[in-house]
């Protein structure tokens, strides 16, 4: 399958908020003869599916099924802005595939940038109960066509890294189909494409891909699509350094997206290689966004610990965007922990209306 991917970045969606109007307006304007609604959100917003291809390998794909996880979105919109660009690439591609995309499954909560639905309900973990309107519509959608590969599209927090301490601005997992993570075919199967896509992606993004821990849970999409016969593979969109708008993650995300589509042309259900797979380094917990070490507060007794602050992200109604507030989320000993940034207090005043630093709560005080 021939094809050099060069990077070229949609214009029209410059940061990592999407909202829903604009994406249904840049769909319809320009995209109209690919798109079709599936159906409406619990608050009535439509969705699409964008079609591509009339390949025999049939692939099904969806974002923003946890409405604050934008990358997926941006990723193939990216996307599509290099197959305008390089016409033969794509009618190869796509002579060998059929791609089902949905954009933003969860509507409601990508316009406020929550995590769950308008009903507060977890999409992702819905599979059996089938509680929301948007979990019913992915699995009518899947059921309309016999799929050979699905891809469950995510984005993960700043906590996780890969090797060497770096960042897994990528992650990726063949999902369990049981309880016993038994290798599967299907396993195979997905742990070949994304044995293609770590293969493809080692030149520019080297120590940097990971491999997302396999726990089977039993109420989540992926898991279940993997156990009724469909290979399915999860991306994870995460950090890389210095980059909280997440561009080069998005970049990055591009790149995988268009080599997991390339490896499904040239496998077409084979799951040669698959072997790689356990070489990719697993996910580690590891890090806060901005340790403080050392911070001595202002106690009758000698009180000297560590404070770990995280970014969260909060939905701004007034500039309609997302800003990130830096939350305190651990004190104590945190020397097996490490920050993107770490500050020595050592020798500075703790200065804050408080005695200590509020847990879960906005940061409350400065280092002098």
């Amino acid at each position: 399958m021939a094809g050099v991917f060069q990077y070229v970045k949609n214009q029209n969606f410059s940061e990592r908020y999407v909202s829903p109007e604009k994406l249904f307006s840049y769909l319809q304007d320009n995209l109209s003869d690919y798109i079709s609604e599936i159906g409406k959100s619990s608050l009535g917003k439509p969705i699409y599916k964008l079609s591509l291809g009339n390949g025999p390998v049939k692939v099904a794909a969806w974002s923003q099924m946890h409405g604050n996880e934008s990358t997926a979105t941006l990723a193939m919109l990216d996307l599509l802005e290099f197959f305008k660009e390089n016409d033969e690439v794509k009618q190869k591609l796509f002579s060998a595939l059929t791609l089902d995309f949905i954009f933003m499954l969860n509507p409601d909560g990508s316009e406020v940038w929550t995590r769950r639905n308008a009903f507060d309900i977890d999409i992702n973990r819905d599979f059996l109960k089938e509680s929301s309107i948007e979990l019913r519509l992915l699995k009518d959608f899947i059921k309309a066509k016999n799929y050979d590969y699905a891809l469950n599209l995510h984005d993960q927090r700043t906590i996780f890294s890969a090797s060497d301490d770096m960042p897994a601005t990528l992650s990726f997992l063949a999902p369990s189909e049981d309880i016993d993570r038994s290798l599967t075919e299907n396993r195979k199967k997905s742990m070949a494409i994304i044995a293609g896509i770590f293969i493809q992606m080692q030149n520019f993004l080297p120590k940097q891909i990971a491999r997302y821990n396999d726990e089977f849970y039993p109420t989540s999409a992926g898991d279940n699509l993997m156990k009724s016969g469909i290979p399915t593979i999860l991306f994870e969109g995460g950090f890389y350094p210095d980059d909280y708008g997440r561009e080069k993650t998005r970049k990055f995300y591009t790149y995988a997206l268009f080599y997991a589509l390339k490896s499904m042309a040239v496998l077409r259900g084979d799951s040669i290689g698959y072997e790689t797979y356990f070489s990719i380094p697993e996910n580690k917990e590891s890090h806060f966004d901005i340790i403080y070490r050392n911070v001595k507060l202002n106690t009758n007794f000698d009180c000297v610990l560590d404070v770990a602050v995280q970014y969260k992200e909060i939905f701004d109604e007034e500039i309609k965007n997302i800003k990130l507030v830096p939350y305190v989320v651990e004190v104590g000993d945190l020397g097996r922990k490490k920050g993107w940034k770490e500050i020595d207090c050592t020798g500075k005043n703790f200065v804050s209306d408080y005695k200590f630093p509020k847990l879960d709560a906005e940061i409350n005080f400065k280092m002098e």
